[in-house]
This record gives structure tokens, C-alpha cells and sequence, in this order.
């Protein structure tokens, strides 16, 4: 009996000890460590000198000591430590790649590519210690070592797609653009259900003309070589729709559409795209391209919807705004109405057509007329229900009965909280305390609105925020700012001669005022919707020589390149304002549109 007590006083002494040892140890490494963050390298060597001693300690001390001692040229002594601690942990791949380390710092280039080189050979069979050492390689900036380990490896794994995405991690940050993008594709085609991750990561990475141009050569090449593989047809799709050539993306997509009888699925989107972005004639292509080929199909109701809508945006652009062509519009939507009966996308059509009467024709009681018939129409889609009651709170405004208006919005507002209609709805009430010269209030409703889900929503109360920041900060009294928002107020009702002439008797009176850019800028935009195109040149020259470096200067050069072209027809010489803003503005929002302006005037696009 007593032998047993003896023995188990014996293990719990050892135990005891053994925990002491451990937690000396702990303390004198967190001692080491701290010295070393606090640069006294003299104590630090001397105690990680000490603690190395131990080779259970090299995991917890081997980074920070190995440092040091590379760091401070202590190249013998790195020497032979990590050859002391090879023949402790000999297969400890992190620490193999360590020991050349010692060549890389002395330079000794010959040396440190012999050691690696037979150092990857000897790894390359085994996958994991593959990917070990290849991050390691490139946690030390060793990037083409990193290379050769993938590369030697999937050579001699036999499998061409192995490791593609780590190779076009590794050409990223070598930017050797053409071996990135064959890699990313290379995974893509390996893994098609990461296609659209493939994407997302292109499209932060090819960010100039030359890059994007470039990708699209080496697709059309693939396609060509592997017309039965959709994913490059897919990929060639989207640089078209990156590059906003959206015919060249509609020419790929019939030819899928074709092939797989989508019956114009993907067409519609395509068609959506460019008419988000401007371009009406290729929307307008698109969507006739559908209706002509899938009669007997859904997706000629959409197409039949969107087409309308199309040619109803491109007579809204062209100014001055053409009153027989809002009336062939409305005719158009009547049509589509009586031929396919009243249905979640016609009834869209109808809220375009009410707000034609309200907007271009004046015809308001029609307008809202309308709009409370869909409102009131049984099972009606709530967003449906919700948006037009927005459009009547907009018409209660145009026609100057604002209390309406909030009333309206209030409601859509309360019952649609946190979704895009609610925030929407939001950001017209505070439009609406903007256009009442309560701006006390308007921010209120814009601080909420800047961190609203929807992109567009935030963006737009960020810019209406910085109007009114920037305009009353020096200007206590907001008299001239109240001055503006009720000329926004006037061009919202669409009186336009009215905001106009305000707005010429408010520049004359504040030359040095805060506020006189954006008065000549709305200035011009008057201008130009009412047809005078030389005045809105000659009013935003004034802001491109006087403020081109405040935040309307690429709006301004932008906008009159778009009067050259739209409006004057005088291509050479937009070419050369598209030119120029693209060489002032190269980070602008319009940029890209200014780009796709700019290749098709060249001709680029050849459609």
C-alpha cells in the first residue's frame, strides 16, 4: 500500500514540476515576443537564443527568432540554428523553405535557386505538402517559386486543371494578365458552378479598355476552337456586357438562344441591360428581334412590354421631348393592353402610359385615373399597388397639392419598410421637405436613405445630402438654397420657361456663392431639354474651364459630349470631349458609358 502512495506522490511531484517548467517557458516566450515587438533585439536574441535550446519550443519562438537573425545579417547563427531545428522536425516543410531564406537574404542567387528547385522536385507527388509550400513560398513574396510548385506538380499529377485558381491568384499579383485570365478560365471550365465567382473576380481585376478588349480577343478564339462550350460563349456575353457593346452580347446570345431554344430568355435580359443603360436602338433591336421570332410564347408579352418602353425612354431623351410622339406612345401601350388583356406585365404598361398623361401631356385627371383603377384593382401585386401609388403621389405634387403627395408616400413608406419600394418612397418624402426648404428635415430622411440597400436609393440621397450641406454651411439664412430647391420644384411640375428665368434671376445674384455651379449646371440641363443646345454648350464650357475640379466638372464635360453627339450631331468633335473626359475622369461613374459612346463613333462596334 505504501508503494502505491509512494509512486503516485512521485507522478504528482513530476506533474507539478513538469506544469512549472511549462509555464516558465510560456513566460520567458511571451517575455521574447515582447521584447521583439518592442524592438530591443539584443534581449530578444539572447532569451529566443536561450529558449531554442528546446526544440519544444521552435513552433512557438521560430518565426520572430528566424527574423531577427535574418534581418540582422546574424547569417551563421540563422545557419546553424535552422539546421539544428531541421534535425528536429526534418520533413517540416515550412522550415525547409525557411533554410533558403538564408540565400535569398545574401543574395546568393545561384545557391537559392538550386536549393528550391530540388526542394519543389521533392515535394511535387505529394499534393498537400504541394500547397503548403506553395503558400509559404508566397507568404514570403517568393512568387515565382510559388509558380514552379504548382506547375511542376500538376505536370507530374497529370492533370492540366489542377490548381488553376492558386495560378491565377499568383499571375494576379505577378500581373502578367495573359496567364491569369487562361487559369481563371481554366477553373471556370472545371468548376462551371463557380463560373459567376470567375466573373466577380474579373471584373475587379480587368478594369482598363486594353484589358477587357484583350479578354474578348481570347474568347472569341476559344469559341471558335470550342464551339460546343457554353461556358466560354457565357464569358464572351459578359465582357460584351462589361464593355457595353451590347450587340456584340446579342449576337452571342441568339446564336445560344438558338442552339439551346431558350425561346428569347436570355435575350430579355440582355435587352434590360441596354436599356438601363442608354442604348434605346439596340434595346429596341433586341426586343423586336424577340417578338418577331417567339409570337406564341411569354416572352413575347415581355418583349412586346419593353419594346414600348424602350422607344418611350428614347423620345423622353430627345430633346426638345416631341408631343405626337408621346401620343403614338400611348396609342402603342393601348395596343398592348387590347391585345393581351390586363396582366402583371401589362398593367406596367399602364402605369407608363398614366404618367405620359400626367408628365407630356398634361392631362392629369386621366393620369389619375388611371392609376386608381390599378390601385384599386382586386389581387393586384402589393409592389404594383405600392408603386402606383408613388406615381399619384407625384402627379398630387405636380399639380401643387403636396399634402397629398405625403400622404401617399407615407403610406407606401410605412407599409414596405426596409424593401426598395419603402425606401423609395422615403426618399420622395424627402424630396418633398427639400422642395418646402425644410432641409432640416430632408436630412433626417437622407441620413437613413445613405445606407439604404439599394445602390441607386443611397446614391441619390448622398447627392442630395451634399447639395444641401454644402450650400447652407456658409449660408445660415438658406435663403439662396431655398431659392434652388423651389426651381428643382418648378422643373419637376415640368414649367420649365418658370425655372428658367428663376433661375437666371438667382445666378446673377450669387457669383460667389457656393451655390453658383450647380446653378449654371441646371442651367444647362434646362437649356438643353428645351432644345437651345449652343446656350447649354456654352453654359457648361464655363463650368468645365472654371470648376473642372469640383464635383460637377466630369458631369459637365460628359453632358456636352452628349449634346455633340445626340444632339448636334457633330461626331468628330464629340469623339474628341469623350477623349478628353476619359483621359480628366478615368474613375468617373460615366465613364464607361463614355467609353461605349466613344468606340461606337469610331465604329468599333460595327453594327
Amino acid at each position: 500500500m505504501n508503494i502505491w502512495i509512494n509512486r503516485i506522490f512521485t507522478l504528482f511531484i513530476i506533474i507539478i514540476c513538469f506544469g512549472s517548467l511549462q509555464a516558465q517557458n510560456s513566460s520567458s516566450i511571451q517575455l521574447a515576443n515582447q521584447y521583439y515587438q518592442d524592438g530591443e533585439i539584443e534581449k530578444a536574441i539572447s532569451l529566443y537564443e536561450s529558449l531554442a535550446k528546446n526544440p519544444r519550443n521552435i513552433p512557438q519562438i521560430h518565426n520572430n527568432y528566424f527574423k531577427i537573425l535574418l534581418n540582422t545579417g546574424r547569417f551563421d547563427e540563422a545557419e546553424k540554428y535552422i539546421d539544428k531545428v531541421l534535425k528536429n522536425y526534418k520533413d517540416n516543410t515550412y522550415y525547409l523553405i525557411d533554410r533558403g531564406l538564408i540565400y535569398v537574404q545574401k543574395n546568393e542567387k545561384e545557391k537559392e535557386k538550386a536549393y528550391y528547385d530540388n526542394l519543389i522536385k521533392s515535394l511535387s507527388d505529394d499534393e498537400f505538402q504541394v500547397r503548403i509550400a506553395a503558400q509559404h513560398f508566397a507568404r514570403n513574396q517568393l512568387y515565382e517559386y510559388a509558380l514552379d510548385t504548382y506547375l511542376l506538380a500538376r505536370k507530374k499529377q497529370h492533370n492540366p486543371h489542377i490548381y488553376s485558381l492558386q495560378l491565377a491568384n499568383l499571375y494576379r499579383i505577378l500581373n502578367r494578365k495573359e496567364e491569369m485570365i487562361e487559369e481563371y478560365l481554366n477553373y471556370g471550365n472545371e468548376q462551371p458552378n463557380q463560373l459567376n465567382s470567375v466573373k466577380n473576380i474579373l471584373q475587379n481585376v480587368l478594369t482598363e479598355e486594353e484589358d477587357l478588349q484583350a479578354f474578348e480577343n481570347l474568347l472569341i478564339d476559344k469559341v471558335q476552337k470550342f464551339s460546343g462550350d457554353e461556358n466560354y460563349t457565357d464569358l464572351l456575353i459578359w465582357v460584351n456586357l462589361q464593355q457595353k457593346d451590347f450587340y456584340a452580347a446579342f449576337i452571342q446570345a441568339r446564336a445560344v438562344d438558338k442552339r439551346f431554344r431558350l425561346q428569347g430568355s436570355g435575350l430579355i435580359n440582355i435587352g434590360r441591360i441596354a436599356l438601363d443603360n442608354g442604348d434605346y436602338r439596340n434595346a429596341i433591336r433586341i426586343f423586336e428581334y424577340i417578338i418577331e421570332n417567339y409570337p406564341e410564347t411569354q416572352n413575347y408579352q415581355v418583349a412586346r412590354r419593353y419594346v414600348i418602353k424602350a422607344r418611350e425612354e428614347k423620345v423622353k431623351n430627345t430633346f426638345p421631348v416631341d408631343s405626337e410622339e408621346i401620343k403614338t406612345l400611348i396609342s402603342e401601350y393601348n395596343s398592348l393592353i387590347e391585345e393581351i388583356g390586363l396582366n402583371q406585365f401589362t398593367v406596367e404598361a399602364l402605369r407608363s402610359k398614366a404618367l405620359l398623361h400626367a408628365f407630356y401631356l398634361d392631362e392629369h385627371q386621366e393620369a389619375i385615373n388611371i392609376l386608381e383603377e390599378i390601385i384599386k384593382f382586386p389581387r393586384m401585386n402589393k409592389s404594383i399597388v405600392d408603386q402606383s401609388k408613388l406615381d399619384l403621389g407625384d402627379i398630387y405634387l405636380l399639380i401643387g397639392e403636396p399634402w397629398e403627395s405625403t400622404l401617399l408616400y407615407s403610406q407606401v413608406e410605412k407599409s414596405s419598410k426596409e424593401t426598395v419600394i419603402g425606401y423609395d418612397a422615403k426618399f420622395k418624402n424627402a424630396k418633398l421637405s427639400y422642395y418646402k426648404g425644410d432641409f432640416a428635415l430632408a436630412q433626417d430622411h437622407l441620413d437613413i436613405l445613405k445606407n439604404a440597400t439599394t445602390r441607386e436609393i443611397a446614391n441619390d440621397a448622398m447627392k442630395l445630402s451634399l447639395l444641401i450641406k454644402d450650400n447652407t454651411v456658409l449660408d445660415t439664412s438658406d435663403f439662396n438654397m431655398k431659392r434652388y430647391a423651389n426651381v428643382d420644384l418648378l422643373l419637376f411640375q415640368n414649367k420649365k420657361l418658370e425655372a428658367l428665368d428663376s433661375l437666371i434671376k438667382l445666378k446673377n445674384e450669387i457669383k460667389m456663392h457656393s451655390l453658383y455651379d450647380e446653378v449654371v449646371m441646371l442651367e444647362a440641363t434646362i437649356n438643353q431639354e428645351l432644345g437651345n443646345f449652343d446656350e447649354a454648350i456654352t453654359l457648361l464650357n464655363e463650368i468645365i474651364e472654371g470648376y473642372n475640379y469640383d464635383i460637377l466638372g466630369d458631369d459637365a464635360l460628359y453632358l456636352k459630349g452628349k449634346i455633340l453627339e445626340e444632339n448636334k450631331k457633330l461626331n468628330q468633335e464629340a469623339i474628341m470631349v469623350y477623349t478628353d473626359f476619359l483621359i480628366q475622369y478615368p474613375g468617373s461613374i460615366y465613364t464607361a458609358d463614355a467609353r461605349r459612346r466613344l468606340r461606337t463613333l469610331r465604329g468599333d462596334f460595327n453594327n
